[in-house]
């Protein structure tokens, strides 16, 4: 089945008081190579005029619906905020997430639909907006100690004493081994759970450089504690991917 034009060959009739301004599509049993490249939003997207004007205002909207989306889904981080700055707040994500869209456009390669790949944009934009608000107003402590303590407590019902040594073993090896600033990231992102989308911001710097930083530090932590002899995996207390 795929998505074929009623229409034909005919040209994309003018846009009026917001009605869509390309063919609409109906389904039939086209081959699936001709579904990979029935996008009318995508077509009409690379057009001029009217066209154009009238398939970004259906882009948009379907963006901003899926800006709503994602925020009601946490809408328990985003508690405080009145409806109408969790809309304003939509309202951007929609907005960032169309300008990079257009910017990335001729970088859709088929592999799903357009509308699909385009709706990721949005759940990442407004994914990172809840984030920072949530955290907005809150303290990100860079020269938070607070790992020097990992070790502190002794073994409990559901810690054995191995992993006490290693807890420790881990503390030294934060201590000796990262530099400063891989600790503060570190410590930030994999102890403390500060979304790397604050802390990003509030180091003025990218999450490619932060996730760069983070690697860097497993990887020096897991080296050093390999050559004391101890064996991790990679939901280790060396902060795994989640």
């Amino acid at each position: 089945m795929t998505l074929v034009t009623s229409a034909g060959a005919a040209a994309y009739p003018r846009a009026s008081n917001g009605v869509r301004a390309y063919p609409r599509f109906t389904m039939t049993d086209a081959s699936p190579r001709a579904a990979r490249r029935s996008e009318p939003l995508l077509d009409a997207l690379r057009q001029s005029g009217s066209v154009r004007e009238a398939a970004l205002s259906e882009l948009h909207a379907l963006l901003l619906r899926g800006a709503h989306h994602e925020l009601r889904r946490r809408s328990h981080a985003l508690a405080r905020l009145s409806p109408s700055e969790v809309d304003d707040l939509a309202h951007q994500a929609a907005d960032d997430a169309m300008a990079a869209i257009l910017m990335k456009l001729d970088s859709f390669r088929g592999e799903s639909r357009f509308t699909t790949w385009a709706y990721k944009f949005v759940l990442l934009e407004a994914g990172v907006k809840a984030r920072r608000r949530a955290w907005h107003g809150r303290e990100v402590a860079l020269e938070d100690e607070r790992w020097r303590r990992l070790a502190d407590c002794g073994p409990t019902a559901q810690q054995t004493v191995e992993e006490s040594d290693l807890l420790r073993a881990i503390v030294d090896a934060i201590g000796s081994a990262l530099t400063a600033h891989q600790r503060e990231v570190f410590s930030a992102l994999a102890l403390n759970e500060v979304p790397i989308d604050v802390l990003a911001e509030r180091l003025a710097t990218t999450r490619g450089a932060l996730y760069k930083t983070l690697h860097d530090a497993r990887r020096k932590l897991r080296a050093t504690l390999a050559d004391a002899g101890y064996e991790l995996d990679d939901h280790s207390h060396t902060g795994g991917e989640k």
